[in-house]
């Protein structure tokens, strides 16, 4: 055989094999893109379930795209409805009417059950939750919450879990009471100072940013203690890197964006360059002070995040055989920092501004409120830790916000391998979105009154505000619970107790009620509310008891 025909049969050969693998590869696109949807759309036809035809490539996305732009598009109407799951949730709203309560819905080609009733729930999150994962964030998202507690996985999450839990108990997080009072009561004379200039005798005040000074000063002294003020300037970093987030998160996501350095990207990266930098420069700085046993003069200091991890390095290298947990490193410690500023921040500062928009919107529950705050602090004395468990109105107040204007309006978990829930057969990778607002606006659970603000309901516990122990989860539910909850309500407490001490809140004439989702449930167009301060008793005045 020659040398050209030897050449001639090779290019055949390679030719024969680059067809073979591009109709192999074709075909495999082909499965995952179409044969295979409809396949699991059949499966699931077959057991009762249903929902908007899957699409090429796309699923029911276009749909539940335009569902949710039409519904944002337009506030409450009226202004003071809560009704907001038609608006918040407008693809599952709607497509609950048509297919049931338990809706298929196709996010590209992966199958996404919607799942809201209790009984289920508690087998995704309590009695079942080995069968079931921790959905993978939006890359945007994750960027901002780091690979913490939120999003790992495992016996490395246990290990997190375990180390730092102790942080909030409640022993630990009474002892950030004071530092809480005095930031919200310097903000209160701020807004007093204010108010005095105005010609009206009152001030406007966009909550949403103004309740994050309240937020980020708590959660740095959790997560840092000691390190306060060094730590408050690395989340000065963070802030910022937070508002490039919103701003691309708002955009439509396109795959691979993110790696483009584009100067908003460039930005986004240096931030997150210096962020990691300087929080492990803090970390360094504390393991040495650790090392030579230099403790905190103060007997009394919170236990902090950053501490308890960095103790548990130590005893870890101190072990003879450092034990069968995974080491928590200085790159798991920046994580962990980066997710505890992230959702600790957003979380509270959320739900007190929801609480304040519902006590300006509902003038009797706030008088209700304030009466009781008079009762338990008097009309100057800052809330005390003796002071928070008699808060019970406020607590009511709280759990009612929580329930129609939960901070995370869904949860996605995934089945792990094919498992059966509820008596049915669910696919492994089958993703199931619980959609949180919907089950805390069921009419079933809660009442024909689901969409009405009425904190009385929550007089005997959460436990009993519903016809179901589970149908109230703002936290979520098992094991992955939110571990700050305890630290959100005792802010959110003390905040509305200083407040309500010392202004009546009513809705600016600009405030458009408009809830809406970009990460968490925020207002679309900002939280105007106007306080007008309470002239303080002058000294022959009673005090109200």
């Amino acid at each position: 055989m020659d040398e050209n025909m030897a050449w001639w049969l090779f290019k055949l050969l390679l030719s024969l094999c680059l067809m073979w693998f591009c109709m192999y590869m074709g075909m495999k696109v082909l499965d995952i893109l179409w044969f295979r949807p409809k396949k699991l759309e059949e499966h699931f036809a077959k057991q009762g379930i249903r929902g908007p035809p899957y699409r090429f490539f796309l699923g029911s996305v276009r749909e539940m795209v335009g569902l949710m732009v039409e519904a944002s598009s337009k506030p409450m109407v009226p202004q003071t409805s809560h009704n907001i799951f038609p608006r918040v949730l407008a693809f599952y709203h709607y497509w609950k009417k048509i297919y049931g309560s338990m809706v298929l819905i196709w996010f590209g080609p992966t199958p996404r059950l919607a799942i809201s009733d209790p009984e289920m729930i508690r087998e995704i999150f309590l009695s079942r939750s080995e069968c079931f994962d921790r959905y993978e964030s939006h890359p945007l998202v994750r960027q901002l919450e780091g690979d913490g507690l939120v999003s790992l996985h495992g016996e490395k999450w246990a290990h997190h879990r375990k180390v730092l839990t102790p942080a909030f108990y409640m022993d630990n997080l009474k002892l950030l009471v004071p530092f809480v009072a005095k930031t919200v009561a310097d903000v209160a004379k701020k807004w007093t100072a204010m108010s005095a200039s105005a010609e009206a005798g009152e001030v406007e005040i966009d909550l949403a940013e103004w309740f994050q000074v309240v937020t980020e000063d708590a959660i740095t002294r959790m997560v840092f203690g000691s390190s306060y003020e060094h730590g408050k300037a690395v989340f000065k970093l963070q802030t910022q890197l937070m508002s490039f987030a919103a701003e691309a998160f708002r955009k439509v996501f396109i795959p691979g964006y993110r790696f483009i350095p584009t100067k908003r990207n460039r930005q986004s990266w240096m931030l997150d360059r210096e962020i990691r930098k300087s929080l492990q420069s803090l970390i360094a700085r504390r393991q040495e002070e650790d090392s030579v046993d230099v403790k905190d003069p103060d007997q009394n200091s919170v236990r902090d995040l950053l501490g308890l991890m960095i103790n548990s390095s130590l005893n870890y290298k101190c072990a003879s055989t450092g034990g069968n947990s995974p080491m928590i490193t200085i790159d798991d410690m920046v994580e962990e920092c980066k997710t505890f500023f992230f959702a600790g921040k957003q979380t509270t500062s959320n739900l007190l501004t929801w609480s304040s928009v519902l006590l300006a919107m509902h003038p009797d529950w706030q008088e209700r409120a304030r009466q009781e705050v008079l009762q338990v602090c008097g009309p100057t004395e800052l809330p005390s830790k003796e002071h928070l468990p008699k808060l019970k109105t406020i607590g009511m107040i709280l759990s009612e916000t929580l329930r129609l204007y939960p901070p995370a309006v869904a949860t996605i978990r995934r089945a792990k391998d094919d498992v059966e829930l509820g008596g049915y057969m669910i696919p492994r990778d089958t993703e199931l979105l619980i959609p949180i607002l919907a089950v805390h606006h069921d009419t079933q659970l809660w009442g024909p009154d689901a969409s009405q603000f009425n904190p009385s309901r929550f007089e005997n516990g959460a436990a009993r505000a519903a016809r179901h122990p589970l149908a109230y989860i703002p936290f979520g539910l098992g094991a992955r619970m939110c571990i700050g909850q305890n630290l959100a309500i005792l802010e959110a407490k003390i905040t509305l107790a200083i407040l309500l001490q010392r202004f009546t809140l009513r809705l600016s004439p600009s405030y458009i009620h408009a809830p809406t989702v970009l990460m968490l449930l925020y207002p679309q167009y900002g939280a105007p509310v106007i306080f007008r301060p309470i002239e303080p008793p002058r000294p022959s005045d009673p005090v109200v008891q």
